[in-house]
């Protein structure tokens, strides 16, 4: 490389006495200029090429956009709400009793709970037995006690295994007194767990929860305890079955039925809906991946505007 100091002052001699010496010498002076500043950004360039992490190499052609994608980790809802329907119309299909579908549905709750677990959800309430659903068959309904009897005493080692916390919402007083033994035996036992909460909804209607709930804060108000205009959103949901736990992101359907049902209508204001025509007893890990696939794609703005998504 040709500097100042060395070449341009041994040829300074040379030029000096020549017709065009001072335009020679400016020229020379200019293009040793541009060398000098061409091979210090050359220097530059390498230092930062050789600092750079080589962690940034694979993904060097990909557009930020792209970069920003992957980078991204899922968008998972923490509460997940589900309207377990279609027992009796799946064991209608199979040629079977209605009841074998509800006894086929339980094998759909053990892989939706275990499949929650795994992905870190933080709450999954499963909608058993609604209010209105006392208007069955009393075959029918006691059939359903007693699975759900067994289940609460066959599941209380898988409870236990998964740190499972336990709760129970809906009203106590239909409630056999054998079920409600074994329903208080089992949140007894989880009671000090502090893994994802299960929580089943039996015997639930959400209008009968939010008369309740007003029917505590007017006894409040009577006694001189509460004054009237203390009442807010928060008291009330403070005052539902649901007042220690988070709201429902998600909100499941199966068997294609496009209602609620009276199915914490308070507490689903803001939940994103995902209805699929996949009945109750086929519904697996497969079928939960996708709602929560398709709960990702969604932009919750909770009534404005750019609101940051969901937990990751």
């Amino acid at each position: 490389m040709i500097t100042p100091k060395s070449d341009v002052c041994k040829l300074f001699p040379i030029l000096w006495f020549g017709k065009t010496a001072w335009l020679k010498l400016t020229v020379w002076l200019k293009l040793t200029e541009q060398w000098m500043l061409l091979d210090m950004s050359m220097v530059s360039t390498h230092t930062s090429l050789e600092d750079a992490p080589a962690t940034l190499a694979p993904n060097s052609q990909l557009p930020d956009s792209q970069l920003a994608i992957e980078s991204a980790a899922p968008v998972r809802p923490r509460h997940i709400a589900v309207i377990m329907d279609g027992n009796g119309r799946w064991a209608q299909r199979q040629g079977l009793e209605r009841l074998e579908g509800h006894r086929r549905g339980v094998q759909s709750v053990r892989c939706v709970v275990e499949e929650c677990v795994r992905l870190g959800i933080e709450q999954l309430t499963l909608y058993c037995l609604s209010s209105e659903n006392w208007k069955r068959p009393k075959s029918e309904l006691d059939f359903l006690m007693a699975l759900l009897k067994e289940f609460l005493i066959a599941e209380r080692p898988e409870i236990i295994r998964q740190n499972l916390q336990f709760s129970v919402i809906g009203r106590r007083t239909e409630l056999p007194e054998d079920v409600l033994i074994e329903i208080d035996t089992t949140a007894r036992i989880a009671e000090s767990h502090t893994g994802m909460r299960l929580c089943l909804a039996i015997n639930y209607g959400s209008r009968a929860e939010i008369v309740d709930a007003v029917r505590w804060i007017a006894h409040d108000v009577a006694s001189g305890r509460l004054s009237p205009e203390a009442i807010d959103e928060d008291l009330i949901s403070a005052r539902l079955n649901t007042r220690e736990m988070p709201e429902p992101d998600l909100v499941i359907r199966t068997a294609g039925e496009m209602r609620l049902s009276n199915f914490l209508l308070w507490q689903i204001s803001y939940a994103e809906l995902f209805v699929t025509t996949t009945l109750w007893p086929e519904f697996r890990e497969p079928e939960l991946q996708a709602a929560l696939e398709a709960f990702s794609r969604r932009q919750r703005r909770f009534g404005g505007l750019n609101q940051p998504e969901c937990h990751r």
